[in-house]
């Protein structure tokens, strides 16, 4: 009998902000793939009776590829496995869970989306950077620093009213603000950079987009890093300190 595989968002890190159905689904797993980044939830893992096995990727140090971890996805499923991917954030925000329920589905293999709190939105919501608010701009765009630059209409990103939120892009702040400032974006445009999100590192730092690759390379930012760019970082002074 084949088994089945939930694709879970672990959410921003912290054990509180755990979806119930995601812990219900740790806790009955059979085997447990994880992702790096997924903060005090690994602490989670020990509660759970299920083969766990860390196939994270960073920069520079992948245990698994990305094909190697769908096969396995597959392999366990059939041999009737209860197969829990756990990703950080959520699945299907820049977490190729979009990619792995396509593998599985082209392989036959029944999975559900169990989704979670994204960092995108939780980590700038947490230090007092709420993404949306009326005397802001009305629109939000999640980009990603580490896909392919080609694909962005960097005219149409510049020029629209819209909160850039950038994930994966400490290494690319350059190109990325070079593009954005090229097209028509106004460099005074301010910037928040929250390193470490829910963590005892955690730093927050504001800045302009004209300055933002000096920032990061002056202030030696590392990931995981979410970088908000538009007017309503403005609120982080007046919400941070509540």
């Amino acid at each position: 009998m084949v088994g089945k595989v939930y694709i879970v968002g672990a959410g921003p890190g912290r054990k509180d902000l755990l979806t119930l159905r995601a812990y219900e689904l740790i806790k009955r797993a059979d085997v447990i793939l994880h992702d790096e980044l997924i903060g005090e939830v690994a602490e989670l893992l020990k509660e759970s009776r299920a083969e766990v096995i860390n196939v994270g990727k960073r920069s520079g140090m992948h245990r698994k590829s990305q094909e190697e971890i769908n096969e396995m996805l597959v392999d366990y499923a059939k041999k009737g496995k209860v197969v829990v991917r756990l990703k950080g954030g959520d699945p299907s925000i820049f977490g190729r869970g979009g990619e792995e329920a396509e593998f599985l589905a082209r392989h036959k293999i029944p999975f559900e989306f169990v989704p979670g709190v994204s960092s995108a939105i939780a980590v700038p919501e947490c230090v007092g950077i709420p993404l949306t608010h009326r005397s802001y701009d009305p629109a939000l765009v999640f980009i990603t620093g580490r896909e392919s630059r080609e694909r962005l209409n960097w005219k149409a990103l510049a020029e629209l009213n819209a909160t850039i939120v950038v994930l994966m892009g400490v290494g690319k702040v350059a190109e990325i603000t070079k593009k954005l400032i090229e097209n028509g974006k106004d460099p005074e445009t301010p910037v928040a950079i929250i390193e470490k999100g829910f963590s005892e590192d955690q730093r927050v730092l504001i800045t302009k987009l004209r300055e933002l690759a000096d920032t990061v390379e002056r202030e030696r930012v590392e990931n995981p890093a979410v970088i908000v760019i538009g007017g309503v970082v403005e609120l982080y002074s007046l919400l941070s300190g509540c």
